[in-house]
């Protein structure tokens, strides 16, 4: 976050993004300015290092199936599962947000052969992100739950994500995870990472506006949505999807970063154990 936009008001910053994601601008032009972001995949350390977290928690099998869920700005990933030894991947997303610059890419690739990683030769001659893609057997999936329906039952390794779950619409959330499920392998695992905080500065203002009002189409198009399932709740909703939680990692908050009275009901009411967990990671295999 920018020195500017730590002290503009949580209301605020929803106002300006309500107002400007009606603008008819795209995506990439707001990106540009900062103004919305679909993660920092498009920085080859960090897309190397995110991967390489995953990858190391679970050990696919030599030649595995990956899938990521919500690559954002870019499609590092599928380079760099192919680095690290996979033999082909989908990156599935609710939309084409990934960057064409077809030289950032190159850069990826450059960075992971100095690397000593097994990279594609024939990445300098890269033309389009088809390219890439064809290059890395990967396919890039755009729209969302009705693309993972595409992928065959059992066919998948290694599913993973970066801060994308407590994106997912609330209400799609459970079907989603039933769709992760057909999909992956009986001896595969899933590997994610949550962020429970606000995203609108990294506190709990999200959980002030009711339930009607946060999940509208109108606020969910805006560019700040989350889905406000808390910790317990979402680890219900994995078993439920016939997922065992064999591992968590948990960060928390020392108190709470948004006063209770202000939170809308049934928020309110929540025990201080699960509105204090601010992000954490989880490791799931099939049952």
């Amino acid at each position: 976050m920018t020195p500017f936009k730590k002290y503009i008001p949580w209301w605020a910053k929803i106002g300006g993004k309500v107002i400007l994601s009606r603008w008819p601008t795209s995506y990439h032009v707001w990106k540009n300015f900062s103004l919305f972001e679909h993660g920092s995949m498009q920085k080859p350390a960090y897309a190397y290092s995110v991967f390489k977290q995953h990858f190391d928690v679970i050990q696919p099998p030599t030649g595995f199936i990956s899938l990521e869920l919500g690559p954002g700005d870019s499609l590092f990933s599928a380079i760099v599962a192919k680095a690290f030894g996979g033999s082909s991947s989908y990156l599935v997303d609710t939309g084409d947000y990934a960057t064409q610059n077809i030289e950032s890419y190159k850069i990826m690739a450059d960075f992971l052969y100095k690397k000593g990683l097994a990279v594609d030769p024939v990445w300098t001659d890269w033309q389009s992100v088809s390219d890439v893609l064809k290059s890395c057997s990967a396919d890039y999936l755009t729209s969302g739950l009705s693309s993972l329906k595409s992928i065959p039952d059992n066919s998948v390794d290694f599913i993973w994500s970066q801060a994308v779950l407590e994106h997912i619409r609330k209400h799609e959330f459970l079907a989603l995870m039933k769709e992760l499920r057909r999909i992956i392998k009986t001896t595969g695992s899933c590997s994610h990472v949550i962020d429970l905080k606000d995203h609108l500065g990294g506190n709990l203002n999200n959980l002030r506006l009711s339930e009607k009002f946060w999940e509208s189409d109108f606020m969910v198009k805006s560019g700040f949505y989350t889905n406000r399932i808390r910790y317990s709740e979402m680890l219900d909703l994995f078993q439920k999807a016939n997922f065992k939680v064999s591992s968590i990692e948990m960060k928390k908050w020392k108190k709470l970063p948004t006063a209770r009275q202000n939170l809308a009901l049934p928020f309110r009411n929540i025990l201080d154990e699960e509105l204090l967990v601010s992000e954490f990671s989880t490791i799931l295999q099939p049952v």
